[in-house]
């Protein structure tokens, strides 16, 4: 699809689909350097969702897990067990189903969580600081807002 273009000299509107492809590669770029910016606690990508998810739902069944994290029963029980080995989370009986337990972070994860996420803050802090003009901080702003709204339901 050819980008749009307006009037004589002004510049031309990007094609949604071009946009698209720059999006997505940007962000996986900023993602990437979030990730190295954070303490290498040696968790997998879906070790780190599941305690993001626990701490920001609160404590669920393994099951309830496996299926917001759109995982097997069989995975997400591999995934809680090395993180309960790590003492990230722990286990306790489910009161309304005594079969199923009940997953919740411990403070060692939830310390983990946090050291990790200030450090990204940190970083992305200081490198907006340092690389972009308070203009250009504005414009970012406004773009946040942008994204925002194009990821609500």
């Amino acid at each position: 699809m050819p980008e749009k273009t307006g009037e004589p000299g002004a510049p031309r509107e990007p094609a949604p689909e071009q946009l698209a492809d720059d999006l997505a590669t940007a962000v996986r770029l900023v993602v990437r350097r979030l990730r190295s910016a954070a303490p290498d606690a040696g968790l997998s990508p879906s070790q780190r969702s599941v305690l993001s998810r626990l701490d920001a739902d609160g404590p669920a069944t393994t099951a309830a897990l496996a299926r917001a994290e759109l995982v097997r029963p069989q995975s997400m029980r591999l995934t809680v067990g090395a993180l309960a080995e790590l003492g990230l989370v722990e286990r306790a009986p489910d009161p309304d189903d005594g079969r199923q337990s009940v997953v919740s972070l411990t403070g060692r994860g939830r310390g983990t969580l946090t050291d990790g996420r200030a450090a990204r803050r940190s970083w992305l802090a200081a490198a907006l600081a340092e690389e972009y003009d308070a203009d250009e901080r504005r414009r970012l702003a406004d773009a946040v807002a942008l994204l925002e709204r194009l990821v609500r339901p």
